[in-house]
This record gives C-alpha cells, sequence and structure tokens, in this order.
C-alpha cells in the first residue's frame, strides 16, 4: 500500500441538526469546522441532513402505500392479465 496515496483516517463528529443527534467516529471525511466533543477534545465536524435519528424508516414513522387501491386502479383501466 502506498501511503502517499491514501487519505487521512481520523476521528470526525458527524453531526444531524435537525434531530440534535451527533456521533463521533473514524472517516476519511475532512471538514474545516471543528466541535468540542464530550471528552474536552475538538474534532472536524460534518454535518448531514438525514440519519438514524431523523429517518423515517429508523423512527418508526414511515408512511405506507396504499399498494392494493393503487393495483386495483391499475386493473380498472387497464384490465387484468396485462
Amino acid at each position: 500500500m502506498q501511503q502517499e496515496k491514501q487519505p487521512e483516517y481520523g476521528p470526525v463528529v458527524f453531526r444531524d441538526r435537525a434531530a440534535g443527534y451527533a456521533f463521533l467516529t473514524r472517516s476519511t471525511a475532512t471538514s474545516e469546522r471543528t466541535i468540542e466533543w464530550d471528552d474536552g477534545n475538538a474534532y472536524p465536524v460534518i454535518d448531514v441532513e438525514i440519519s438514524s435519528e431523523s429517518h423515517p424508516f429508523y423512527t418508526g414513522k414511515a408512511r405506507t402505500v396504499d399498494s392494493e387501491g393503487r393495483i386495483a386502479k391499475f386493473e380498472r383501466r387497464f384490465g387484468e392479465g396485462v
């Protein structure tokens, strides 16, 4: 492995501003902005639009599509066996 071609891998905070949720992990992503974490150290912070705290699938607020009604409408319009 050629070290000079590999991106730097280090601690980064990902923050979901909509949910007020942040987590510290390791990544190759970088940012000029920093945030002070619970341990007193400053880490680069990356703001994301959605995370497991705000995604409808993970929060249980997902809407289900009325697939039976849509299929019935399709069959009425185009007939069965199409």
